[in-house]
């Protein structure tokens, strides 16, 4: 008869080593970027401060709207998932708004629109932009986190509250560790879209990435170059997201890796 094998903890290194990894690459990537496109012929190279510097407002754009909506999207799915009608209704109803109207609309109605419901209420270009782009994927958000939620069986909250644990030290004990490795797929998909819909903040004047694209080709008359520069920066942020939520797929599986192996 075989013994069962033992946690292998170098999965619990390698999840650690990989975010540490990402997190290198991003610097390196952010610091050399410019460096790099300098030595490209005309028109690249001679407006490579201006892709670097739109680079990172477009990641700007992404993270800051991207932690804001996780938290929407918790909200949203809790709001959801609740037993009373109160929380239920409203969670409904901001899926059912923000779901059916376009992205670019929400970015224009909280910039142009708002300041007239809500006088004196002038958002900057950028912080309407991060209040749309968050408001928009926490909708989306919801539902992986919800799907993640459900996965957790109702058994396993049944044998927390009879061990003596209150409801928030169920949530945050039993619930959430095991929803978010479900809902991380699905979450890590919603923030490379949110990278690329960062792009619609343009309409209001936020000098990202593709904004930047659209100024040097309309001042030189180069569209090709200039659009593919912007399309291969765009990949490289893309790939940088993809290979990051991967690192961070793996740590948050390394636990239950372990314990499987009993």
């Amino acid at each position: 008869m075989t013994t069962a094998p033992r946690p292998i903890p170098w999965i619990r290194r390698r999840g650690h080593a990989g975010l540490l990894v990402a997190a290198l690459v991003l610097v390196a990537t952010l610091w050399l970027l410019g460096a790099v496109l300098a030595l490209l012929p005309e028109p690249i190279g001679n407006n490579a401060a201006q892709f670097a510097a739109g680079a990172r407002m477009t990641l700007w754009l992404t993270l800051a709207a991207g932690t804001i909506g996780l938290m929407l999207g918790t909200l949203a799915a809790l709001g959801r998932s609740s037993e009373r009608a109160g929380p239920r209704a409203v969670a409904g109803a901001y899926l059912w708004i923000i779901r059916g109207t376009p992205l670019l609309v929400q970015i224009l109605f909280f910039y142009f629109a708002l300041p007239v419901l809500v006088p004196g209420w002038n958002l900057p270009d950028f912080a309407a932009a991060v209040v749309a782009l968050a408001i928009n994927v926490g909708a989306y958000n919801a539902e992986a986190i919800r799907a993640g939620l459900i996965a957790v069986p109702h058994s396993q909250r049944d044998a927390a509250r009879a061990l003596g644990m209150r409801p928030l030290q169920v949530q945050a004990h039993v619930v959430f560790p095991q929803a978010i490795r479900v809902a991380l797929p699905p979450l890590a998909n919603n923030v490379v879209a949110l990278l690329k819909d960062s792009s619609l903040a343009f309409a209001i004047g936020v000098v990202e990435l593709t904004n930047v694209g659209n100024r040097v080709q309309a001042a030189t008359f180069q569209p090709l170059p200039t659009l593919a520069a912007t399309a291969c920066i765009y990949l490289l942020l893309t790939t940088w997201l993809t290979q990051a939520a991967g690192a961070l797929e793996e740590h948050w599986d390394a636990p239950g890796r372990q314990s499987g192996h009993g």
